[in-house]
């Protein structure tokens, strides 16, 4: 039998947007089907939001993650963190981004000690943490650094009916096409076999890869990409004993059919990924990061302000990255033990 993993960590997010919200909500709505998990957050915070949301909540106040599986069926546990002011939800008060900073780099020590089998980290505001002097362009880039790896991280979004890969992600349609070389399509695709494999305990990923242009170019006439630089990539591929398909029209890729013939799809710039999977599964897609020395998943929405402190918030993201992280990390010790 595969040992259980340590309880996943989960970090505060944005204190004035809907992650103490949907928190709550997790744990409530779905403990029984959930690896124990501990939430760095405010414990003040969080009772009074369930006290607002009228839910019957008990939070436990915890010192060490040792303490959560003991505690996880009848309360939340919490390590406390402060805050530096009240957190007034929908109104962004930068004076908490040095708690929301601190809950992410506690959150790295506890699975780099192996006190936690993953991260799951709920949604930042990134303007609030500018203000405080944060250099890195994202919540990725910034566990890249804690992690020390100088490699570009890879975000794949998963849901049950489809996997994704942006090779390019957040910058503009043209400076993608910049962006995209051979090399990279190539480094992308190995780092998900890899993840595929360890993480997701498939033996023999099968790697789809889309085009860039209409009709994958239509020989030249619609583009050259096809043929300069993804196709090289996915010779380059073959040749390492990758099972890899392409380059396929992205309007041909995504249908009920074409998804059974694949295990990720690779696409070229950020909509060309994102699109299909939120169509498909909007309110449970969940946001994997691949590359990190540890496992990361995260709901696959923002910080939600304007709804904050309404009780409208859906759990449903939160519950799959949660779910999905006690996978990876069982399936990640089970892969270790092979």
């Amino acid at each position: 039998m595969t040992p259980a993993s340590p309880p996943i960590v989960l970090t505060m997010g944005e204190p004035s947007g809907i992650s103490g919200e949907i928190t709550l909500k997790a744990w409530h709505s779905a403990r029984d089907i959930l690896q124990p998990f501990f939430v760095i957050d405010s414990l003040a915070r969080l009772k009074k939001l369930s006290a607002s949301m009228d839910l019957i909540i008990d939070v436990a106040e915890i010192s060490t993650p040792d303490e959560v599986a003991a505690l996880f069926e009848k309360a939340l546990p919490v390590l406390p963190i402060e805050l530096s002011d009240q957190a007034i939800p929908g109104e962004l008060n930068p004076k908490n981004a040095p708690a929301v900073i601190s809950a992410i780099e506690q959150a790295v020590e506890f699975v780099q000690r192996g006190k936690a089998g993953a991260i799951v980290t709920n949604p930042i505001h990134k303007n609030a943490l500018y203000q405080n002097g944060f250099s890195h362009p994202g919540h990725t880039e910034f566990l890249a650094a804690l992690a020390g790896i100088n490699s570009e991280p890879v975000m794949m979004l998963v849901s049950e009916r489809l996997r994704v890969i942006p090779v390019t992600r957040h910058v503009g349609v043209s400076d993608a096409l910049n962006l995209l070389s051979p090399e990279l399509i190539i480094e992308t695709a190995l780092i998900a076999d890899i993840a595929l494999r360890q993480d997701f305990s498939i033996p023999q990923p099968r790697l789809a890869i889309a085009a860039l242009n209409p009709h994958a170019g239509e020989g030249g006439s619609m583009g050259a990409e096809e043929k300069t630089l993804i196709e090289p990539a996915i010779s380059e591929l073959r040749s390492q004993g990758i099972s890899v398909t392409g380059p396929h029209p992205p309007d041909t890729l995504f249908h009920e059919r074409a998804r059974k013939t694949y295990d990720v799809a690779l696409c070229m710039y950020h909509d060309q990924a994102l699109i299909p999977i939120k169509t498909l599964d909007f309110d449970s897609a969940v946001n994997v990061t691949l590359g990190l020395p540890f496992i990361r998943t995260s709901p696959d929405h923002g910080t939600a302000l304007d709804i904050a402190g309404t009780g409208e918030a859906s759990e449903q993201s939160l519950v799959a990255a949660l779910k999905l992280a006690g996978e990876m990390a069982q399936n990640r010790i089970a892969e270790r033990l092979t």
